[in-house]
C-alpha cells in the first residue's frame, strides 16, 4: 500500500520543497506589467513572446503528464474530466498574462505544479497531447484577436491652427470711449512705441519725390502678414510720362490688394459717424488690423556699420522718403544715411513733416546736420529721456555746444503743465537761425495720455508757430523713440485737424495709409489708432462749440 505513504507524503509538500528555479531562460528579462492602455510593442514582438510561452507551457505540461503517469502506472491519457472549461479559461488567462507582461510569474507557477508531482497535475485534470496542442493554438488565436481589440489606436498628427487673420479682432478692447476721460487705469494702452520682436519683412517702397501716384509699379518680394494682414509692401513709382512696358513686376494678388488697400482705402466721417465709430472699439480694431504695416526689409540696406546709427535695427526708413544727408564724400553711403524719413501733410502735401528716431550717441552730429541742412524750425519730441530704458538721448546742451561747424545755443526754457518750450538759435558761419523746440512729457511709457486737451493744446501751439514761419515753412521734425507710434499719433492728430476745420469732415483711415506709405508702422497700434479717433471726437465737438449753426 504505496499510495497512502505517497498521498501523506503530499499533504505537506512545502516542507521539503527547495525554492523554485529561475526561468529557464536566462538571457529572457524580466517584463513589468505595462501602464493599462498602452502597447508599446508591435505585433512581430507581441506574437513571438506568445509562440515562446505556448512552447515552454507545452514542453512543461507534456513532461509533467509523462512523469505522473509513469508513476501512476498509467499507460494511456484518461479521459478529460468534467474541469475541461475551467482548464480552458485557465488557460486563456495565461495566455493573456503572458501578452501583458505576467508571463515570467506564470512560469514560475508552472515549475512549482511539476514539483509537487503528478498527483497536483492530475487533480487539476489532464487530456491527451493532440487535444493540448488544439487549445494552445486556439489560444494564440485569441490573444492576437484581443491585443488587436484593445491596443490603443495611434494618435493623428494635431494640424496646425490656420492663420486667422481677424483672430485680434474679437479680443476684449483694453478701453471704451466713457471710460477715457474718468477711470482710466494703469494698463488700458500699450507702449505707442513698442519695438515689433519679430516684425515681417518683405519688400520695400521705391518712389520718388516727384511720382505721381496713378503711375505704380510693384516689386514682388514675398508679402507676408503681420498681425492680421499688416503686410509689408513695396511700391515703386516712377516719373510721369516714363510708362515702360515691361518693367513692371508680376504681384501675388495679395501684394495686389495691399497696394490697392494703401493709395485707395479711405472712409470719410460726418461729425455724428465719427462720434459713434470712436465708441465703437471692436470696429476700430477691424480696420485698425486691415491695414498693412509695410515695415522694411534690413536686407534692403547694403551699408556696412548701418547698425551704429540706429536705435531698433527692425526699425528702418523706406528707401524712397528717406532723408539723405549732404556728405563731402559721395562714395560713403553711411555718412549720408539718417534714420529719418520726409512725411506728406494735409492733402498730399511734400515735406510737411520729419519723422526720425530718438537720437542716439552715436547720431546726434547727424542730427543736428540734419536739422540745418532742412531748414527745420520747430522740433517735437514725444518722450522721456529714460522710460525704463533710454528711449533717447538728450540732445540739446544745457547752454552752448557745436557740431559739424554748427553752433546750437539755449536761448530761453519756458515751462508749461505740460510740455517744457526750449528757444534755440543755431550759427553756421554768418548765417543764423531760430529753432523752437517742443518737449511733450505728458505722455507716459506704455500708456496713452491721460488727457486728450493737452495733445490738442501742443497740436495748436504747433500749427501756429508754422504760421510765422510763412506759406512755405521748412519740415517740422517729429520724432519719439522709434519715429512710428507716438510720432504718428501726432502727425495724423495734426492732419486730421487740418482737414476737419477745411472740410467738416475727416478720413482717420485714409491719413494712416497715407503715412504709413511715407515711413511703414506709424500709428503702430491699434490703442493708437482708437486715441486718434477720440481725439478727433473730441476735437470735433469743440468746433461745434465755438461756431454753433
Amino acid at each position: 500500500m504505496e499510495a497512502p505513504d505517497q498521498a501523506e507524503e503530499l499533504t505537506d509538500p512545502r516542507r521539503e520543497m527547495p525554492p523554485p528555479p529561475p526561468p529557464s531562460s536566462p538571457s529572457e528579462p524580466a517584463q513589468k506589467p505595462p501602464p493599462p492602455g498602452t502597447w508599446s510593442h508591435s505585433l512581430t514582438v507581441k506574437s513571438s513572446l506568445c509562440l515562446l510561452a505556448a512552447s515552454q507551457f507545452l514542453v512543461r505540461t507534456s513532461q509533467a503528464l509523462r512523469k505522473g503517469w509513469r508513476e501512476c502506472g498509467l499507460r494511456d491519457s484518461p479521459p478529460p474530466p468534467p474541469q475541461l472549461a475551467a482548464w480552458g479559461c485557465g488557460e486563456l488567462a495565461c495566455g493573456m498574462f503572458w501578452l501583458s507582461g505576467y508571463g515570467p510569474t506564470w512560469l514560475q507557477n508552472a515549475t512549482l505544479l511539476e514539483q509537487l508531482g503528478p498527483r497536483a497535475w492530475l487533480g487539476v485534470g489532464t487530456w491527451e497531447v493532440p487535444s493540448l496542442l488544439l487549445v494552445s493554438l486556439s489560444v494564440l488565436l485569441v490573444t492576437s484577436l484581443v491585443w488587436h481589440l484593445l491596443r490603443a489606436p495611434p494618435e493623428p498628427p494635431t494640424p496646425l491652427p490656420p492663420e486667422d487673420r481677424r483672430q485680434s479682432v474679437s479680443r476684449q478692447p483694453s478701453f471704451t470711449y466713457s471710460e477715457w476721460m474718468e477711470d482710466k487705469v494703469e494698463d488700458d494702452f500699450l507702449d505707442l512705441d513698442p519695438v515689433p520682436e519679430t516684425p515681417v519683412f518683405d519688400c520695400t517702397m521705391d518712389i520718388k519725390p516727384e511720382a505721381d501716384p496713378a503711375s505704380l509699379t510693384v516689386k514682388s518680394m514675398g508679402l507676408q502678414e503681420r498681425r492680421g494682414s499688416n503686410v509689408s509692401l513695396t511700391l515703386d513709382m516712377c516719373t510721369p510720362g516714363c510708362n515702360e512696358e515691361g518693367f513692371g513686376y508680376l504681384m501675388s494678388p495679395r501684394e495686389e490688394s495691399a497696394r490697392e488697400y494703401l493709395l485707395s482705402a479711405s472712409r470719410v466721417l460726418q461729425a455724428e459717424e465719427l462720434h459713434e465709430k470712436a465708441l465703437d472699439p471692436f470696429l476700430l480694431q477691424a480696420e485698425f488690423f486691415e491695414i498693412p504695416m509695410n515695415f522694411v526689409d534690413p536686407k534692403e540696406y547694403d551699408i556696412p556699420g548701418l547698425v551704429r546709427k540706429n536705435r531698433y535695427k527692425t526699425i528702418l526708413p523706406n528707401p524712397h522718403s528717406r532723408v539723405c544727408l549732404t556728405s563731402p564724400d559721395p562714395d560713403d553711403p553711411l555718412s549720408s544715411y539718417i534714420n529719418a524719413n520726409y512725411i506728406r501733410g494735409y492733402g498730399g502735401e511734400e515735406k510737411v513733416y520729419i519723422a526720425t528716431q530718438g537720437p542716439i550717441v552715436s547720431t546726434v552730429g547727424d542730427f543736428w546736420h540734419m536739422v540745418w541742412q532742412e531748414h527745420t524750425p520747430i522740433i517735437v519730441m514725444i518722450t522721456n529721456i529714460e522710460e525704463m530704458n533710454e528711449k533717447c538721448t538728450e540732445y540739446w546742451p544745457e547752454e552752448q555746444v557745436v557740431y559739424d561747424g554748427v553752433e546750437i545755443t539755449v536761448r530761453e526754457v519756458i515751462h508749461t503743465e505740460d510740455y517744457r518750450l526750449r528757444l534755440i538759435s543755431l550759427r553756421s558761419g554768418t548765417e543764423e537761425r531760430g529753432l523752437k523746440h517742443y518737449w511733450f512729457t505728458s505722455w507716459p511709457d506704455q500708456k496713452t495720455p491721460d488727457r486728450a486737451p493737452p495733445l490738442l493744446h501742443l497740436v495748436r501751439e504747433v500749427e501756429e508757430a508754422a504760421q510765422q514761419e510763412g506759406p512755405r515753412c521748412a519740415p517740422i521734425i517729429v520724432h519719439c523713440s522709434a519715429g512710428i507710434g507716438r510720432t504718428g499719433c501726432f502727425i495724423a492728430t495734426s492732419i486730421c485737424c487740418q482737414q476737419l476745420r477745411q472740410e467738416g469732415v475727416v478720413d482717420i483711415l485714409k491719413t494712416t495709409c497715407q503715412l504709413r506709405q511715407d515711413r511703414g508702422g506709424m500709428i503702430q497700434t491699434c490703442e493708437q489708432y482708437q486715441f486718434v479717433h477720440h481725439v478727433m471726437s473730441l476735437y470735433e465737438k469743440q468746433l461745434s462749440r465755438q461756431s454753433p449753426e
